[in-house]
């Protein structure tokens, strides 16, 4: 699968292997389970995110591995967004430090 990912002015297409979806589901069970006892989203704690909640946090985490250049972290989060939210191609990441502004499509 693919997933556009939009930072700013920047765009670019992630693949995600199919086949990486099915074998990730633990580590998204464990993003889950980590997000279950609330999260900092901006300026704001969130005791209990919802969906989107979730994937605008996984969608941060997506935009750390891109600045920080780690593959493994962008295909986990980036997975976790398509698994999460079917029916997702691409994903417009606020990177001003407002996680709640970033949306899917």
């Amino acid at each position: 699968m693919v997933l556009n990912l939009i930072v700013g002015d920047y765009s670019m297409n992630l693949e995600v292997p199919e086949k990486y979806l099915k074998e990730a589901d633990e580590l998204y069970a464990m993003m889950d389970r980590d997000m279950d006892k609330g999260w900092q989203m901006g300026r704001e704690w969130v005791d209990s995110p919802d969906r989107l909640q979730r994937c605008q946090i996984a969608a941060d985490k997506l935009l750390d591995a891109l600045e920080t250049d780690n593959h493994r972290l962008a295909l986990v989060a980036a997975g976790y967004i398509l698994t999460r939210l079917p029916g997702t191609t691409s994903v417009n990441i606020d990177n001003s430090g407002e996680m709640t502004g970033t949306t899917f499509a």
